[in-house]
């Protein structure tokens, strides 16, 4: 296979993993007005600490790591993004919630800087100032149009919480498998998750079961997708092709929720995609 012929399948990859994401999105959708977002997690942690087992056993690899403080640190603030995400999903439309999680590079490459000591420069705090601007488009405060301003700060602190995940992921990197830090996550997630359950238990219903059986398979589909294509394209080409999802999720919006897409969306989801390409290609500058 030639180098154009794997960039080409790398690509369909991404896009595959964006539509995989975008159908998450869907199904979190489809029982968020009942089923709490705590619960929504719980299902997705079971379905792939079930199927990341599998893939562990299946490869050879040992389960548990070298660096475990770590792996479960990643596991819990990997967790509290997910509630966030998934909280933010449920409340604001499909599209606005998408754009809002693409907030993560910014936030990725700031706390790059603060943690690891990563430079960072005028184009990080460029990128910055375009994501924030991004997010007023999008939330249109005081316009007739607006979002409400708690599904939106939850949604920003899922993109903060995503950008902390990552950050870890990127120190677990030099000492633990691909597949132990993707086991870690759902492990984590279980007990995590469970007593939030049981605050507030909702017995699903046998339609609802299937819809949170989707939200674990289109996640589990969208990550093997990511993670291959990550593996042939560098990081700021994959990135942008990923964003098509937040055409996918504007699409399923209309078809399925009645979602209607204005002007500011659009202007702010170009805003936040231009923070994002800004702030990837300084760290490309950086390596």
């Amino acid at each position: 296979m030639t180098d154009s012929d794997r960039g080409r399948r790398a690509m369909l990859g991404m896009v595959a993993s964006a539509l995989s994401f975008s159908l998450m999105g869907v199904c979190v959708k489809q029982v968020g007005g009942r089923i709490p977002a705590a619960e929504v997690v719980l299902a997705r942690a079971i379905v792939s600490v079930a199927l990341s087992w599998w893939m562990l056993r299946r490869a050879g690899i040992p389960p548990w790591g070298q660096r475990r403080w770590l792996l479960i640190w990643r596991g819990a603030i990997g967790t509290a993004a997910l509630l966030c995400v998934y909280a933010a999903l449920a409340a604001l439309p499909l599209a606005s919630a998408t754009v809002l999680q693409y907030l993560y590079p910014p936030f990725t490459a700031l706390l790059a800087w603060l943690m690891l000591g990563e430079r960072i420069g005028k184009r990080v705090l460029a990128a910055m100032a375009l994501g924030w601007l991004g997010v007023l488009l999008v939330a249109q405060p005081g316009g007739s149009m607006a979002l409400a301003w708690q599904p939106v700060l939850i949604a920003v602190a899922g993109a903060l919480f995503t950008a902390l995940a990552y950050v870890s992921v990127r120190s677990l990197g030099q000492s633990e498998h691909p597949l132990v830090i993707v086991f870690y996550f759902p492990l984590v997630a279980l007990p995590l998750s469970l007593p939030l359950v049981a605050l507030h238990p909702v017995l699903p219903t046998p339609v609802e079961l299937l819809w949170l059986l989707g939200v674990g398979l289109f996640t589990q589909l969208g990550q093997v997708y990511l993670t291959r294509s990550l593996m042939a394209l560098p990081a700021a080409r994959a990135t942008a092709i990923s964003y098509v999802q937040v055409v996918f999720a504007g699409g399923w919006g209309w078809l399925l929720f009645g979602e209607a897409i204005d002007a500011w969306t659009i202007a702010g989801a170009a805003l936040v995609l231009a923070a994002t390409l800004v702030s990837l290609s300084h760290r490309q500058r950086a390596r």
